[in-house]
C-alpha cells in the first residue's frame, strides 16, 4: 500500500510542476483577457446604464438610455441605413465570390497568385486609404463619371448625392470578396468529381450540375460565410465614415448605425447612452445569428 501511495505521489510531483508552468505561459494571456476584454465588457454594461460624459462621474439612469432609443429618430434612422447596407451587400460579395472561386476552380494556372490577388481586398478595404480612393473614385471627377462621359452619359456626384451615396458603400463592401472566396474555393475543391460525372452521364447541363450538386454541397460553407460577413457588415465603420466625412451624410443616407454610435460617444460625449447603443447592436446581431442557425436546418445539408 505505502509503495503504492509513493508512487502516486512521485507521478504527481512532475504534473504539478507542469500544471504550474502552464499557468505560467497562459498568465500573460489571461491578464490581458481580463483587463483589455472582460473588464471593459463589463463596465460598458454598466455604463449603458448610467449618464457619463468623461468629463464627471457616472450617474445612475437605469433604463433611460434604452427608453430613450424608442424616440430617437436619427437611430431609427441609422438602424434602416445598416439594414439596407447589410441585407444588399452581403448576398452580393457572397455571389461575387462564389462566382469567382468556380473559375479558378476550373484549374486555372497560377492558382497561387490569383488566389492572393483576389484576396488582398479582403485585406485592404478596411483601411482608410481605400476609403479615400473610394470616395475619389465616386466624386463628381472620379474615375466612375470620366468613363461614363466617355459613352455620353453625364454622371453626378455619386457619394454626395442621398440616393446613391450607401449605393457606393455597398458596391465597397461586395469588393471585399477575397476572404469568403478562399473559403468558397476550399469548399470546392472538398467537392468528388464523381457527383459531376455520373451528372454529366446521365445528361445534367451545367446549370443543373450547379443548383442540384454544387449548391446544396456548399451549404455549409455559404452558411458559415453567411454567418461570418453578416456579422463583419454590421460592424462596418470606417468606410462610412470617411466617405461621408464622418457626418453619415448627405442627408444621413450613410449613417451607419456604428457611425451613429461613435457620434454619440465621441462627438457628444454621451458614453452612456453610447454604450446603450453597442449593447443594443450585440443584441441585434445575436438575434440574427440566432434566427440564421434556427433556419439553417431547412436548407443546409452536412455530410451525415
Amino acid at each position: 500500500m505505502s509503495d503504492r501511495t509513493g508512487s502516486r505521489t512521485a507521478r504527481s510531483g512532475p504534473r504539478r510542476r507542469e500544471t504550474r508552468v502552464a499557468y505560467g505561459f497562459l498568465t500573460p494571456w489571461i491578464v490581458g483577457m481580463v483587463v483589455f476584454t472582460i473588464g471593459p465588457i463589463l463596465a460598458s454594461l454598466y455604463l449603458s446604464f448610467t449618464d457619463y460624459t468623461l468629463l464627471s462621474p457616472p450617474e445612475w439612469l437605469g433604463l433611460e438610455n434604452y427608453q430613450r432609443m424608442l424616440e430617437d429618430s436619427r437611430l431609427h434612422k441609422s438602424l434602416l441605413v445598416t439594414v439596407q447596407y447589410v441585407f444588399v451587400s452581403v448576398p452580393l460579395q457572397l455571389a461575387l465570390a462564389l462566382g469567382l472561386a468556380m473559375l479558378l476552380n476550373r484549374g486555372v494556372r497560377g492558382l497561387p497568385i490569383y488566389r492572393s490577388v483576389y484576396y488582398l481586398p479582403s485585406l485592404l478595404a478596411g483601411s482608410v486609404s481605400i476609403a479615400i480612393l473610394w470616395r475619389q473614385i465616386f466624386g463628381s471627377e472620379g474615375l466612375v463619371n470620366q468613363l461614363l462621359a466617355k459613352v455620353g452619359v453625364e454622371g453626378v456626384s455619386w457619394v454626395s448625392h442621398p440616393d446613391y451615396a450607401l449605393g457606393t458603400l455597398v458596391v465597397l463592401n461586395a469588393w471585399t470578396f477575397g476572404a469568403p472566396m478562399v473559403i468558397f474555393l476550399a469548399g470546392l475543391r472538398q467537392i468528388p468529381s464523381m457527383y459531376y460525372e455520373a451528372a454529366s452521364v446521365d445528361g445534367a447541363g451545367a446549370v443543373s450540375q450547379f443548383f442540384r450538386i454544387t449548391i446544396p454541397l456548399l451549404t455549409p460553407i455559404i452558411f458559415f460565410n453567411l454567418i461570418l460577413q453578416m456579422i463583419g457588415a454590421f460592424q462596418s465603420f470606417t468606410q462610412a465614415f470617411v466617405v461621408s466625412g464622418g457626418s453619415g451624410g448627405p442627408a444621413d443616407s450613410t449613417l451607419l448605425y456604428t457611425l451613429y454610435l461613435y457620434e454619440r460617444g465621441f462627438g457628444s460625449f454621451e458614453m452612456g447612452y453610447a454604450s446603450a447603443l453597442a449593447w443594443t447592436l450585440l443584441v441585434i446581431i445575436a438575434v440574427l445569428t440566432g434566427l440564421n442557425f434556427l433556419f439553417a436546418k431547412r436548407w443546409v445539408f452536412y455530410g451525415d
